[in-house]
């Protein structure tokens, strides 16, 4: 059975200022391989058994993500653009529109691009336990947990439907601490990693079915799009009238076939630096250094300088990330705060801008 590779590059990554930045996200850099995390997504999603892979991103992006693409020699055969963000159910209505029109057959397997999967292997095996199921149902993989991760939303298993797939019982939202402690230690639970695979045909019965105004608003935008080459430009108008819903609320928590396939593929969502610094290789002293970085009596630190040489000297547990874009020095432990500095650093270039003209 084929499998059509749908790669969505719609994520702005805000936690990995001033790394990830909205003219160039964090799934454009090379962030653990020598390899973009884009051209790793579509890498590892190449073979006998896949299509060519799609892409669909905001415009702004379409130049950065045909041309990594192209130089792993996997240029995308269509790329849709969207003219402002509508969250992952628009997505997914748009993956199965493209997807029925490349070939109704293959099943879509939609991925986000700026995951990291260490086992690719293991991967491509729980891709293949699913596809059977994938023809009536979609399905989702389940990541086997390896700590009670607050930070992800998780799947209940339901009944057995095959080998290493299963019914859903329930989705989660991230859980207190406790709590997650109570799903590792039961086992049948695992974490959302927000990638499917369906037939085309099923996504687009279960959005008619139970979001009807995203299908027909997506529809209507994909029909209307502005096509140039094997590019599209989603109709605007149409497209605003898209409910903003993600394809977990508006369809696998109320469908009845939805399935997850549980694996243990060395997955990882870097959603920031503390994540980097955790996946990435270290010296002796446990730091995590890239570029020109000078480190003298320090400790578990992670430092990126792309530009002049940093210096760390006698600091232990921090981050440093210089880029022509910013600076952000910090605990590690206060990682997810990044976010909050990338806000701050967005209005404080309008406001620098608005004063310019």
């Amino acid at each position: 059975m084929k499998i059509l590779p749908v790669i969505m590059s719609g994520g702005s990554g805000t936690r990995l200022w001033p790394l990830s930045t909205p003219e160039q996200p964090k799934q454009f850099h090379a962030l653990a391989t020598q390899h973009t995390m884009i051209q790793e997504t579509a890498l590892r999603l190449s073979g006998a058994e896949f299509l060519r892979p799609v892409v669909i991103c905001g415009k702004s992006h379409e130049a950065l993500a045909v041309a990594q693409l192209d130089a792993i020699g996997l240029t995308p055969q269509a790329v849709v653009l969207e003219p402002f963000a509508r969250n992952t159910a628009a997505v997914a209505t748009v993956a199965a529109l493209i997807g029925e029109e490349i070939d109704p057959e293959a099943l879509v397997l939609m991925v986000p691009a700026d995951h990291m999967i260490s086992k690719p292997e293991e991967f491509r095996s729980a891709i293949s336990r699913a596809a059977p199921v994938a023809k009536d149902r979609i399905v989702t993989f389940g990541i086997t947990p390896t700590a009670p991760e607050t930070g992800f939303g998780y799947i209940q298993r339901g009944e057995a439907l095959t080998d290493g797939v299963f019914g859903i019982r329930r989705f989660l939202e991230k859980p207190n601490f406790e709590t997650a402690q109570s799903y590792v230690a039961d086992g049948g639970y695992d974490w959302n990693a927000g990638i499917f695979l369906f037939s085309p045909a099923v996504m687009l019965e279960e959005l008619e079915t139970h979001q009807p105004d995203v299908l027909v608003a997506t529809r209507d935008a994909f029909a209307g799009a502005e096509a140039s080459g094997n590019t599209r430009m989603l109709e605007p108008e149409s497209f605003a009238r898209c409910p903003s819903i993600s394809v977990d609320y508006a369809v696998m928590e109320r469908t009845q076939r939805a399935a997850t396939a549980p694996c243990d593929i060395g997955w990882a969502d870097v959603g920031g630096f503390s994540e980097l610094w955790r996946l990435g290789a270290k010296d002796g002293g446990g730091n995590h250094a890239q570029g020109s970085a000078i480190l003298i009596d320090a400790h578990n630190c992670l430092v990126r300088a792309d530009g002049p040489p940093v210096a760390i000297i006698g600091l232990d547990d921090i981050m440093v990330v210089s880029t022509p874009s910013g600076i952000v020095v910090a605990p590690i432990s206060r990682a997810q705060d990044v976010k909050l500095a990338a806000e701050a650093a967005n209005k404080l270039r309008e406001i620098q801008e608005t004063t310019t003209v």
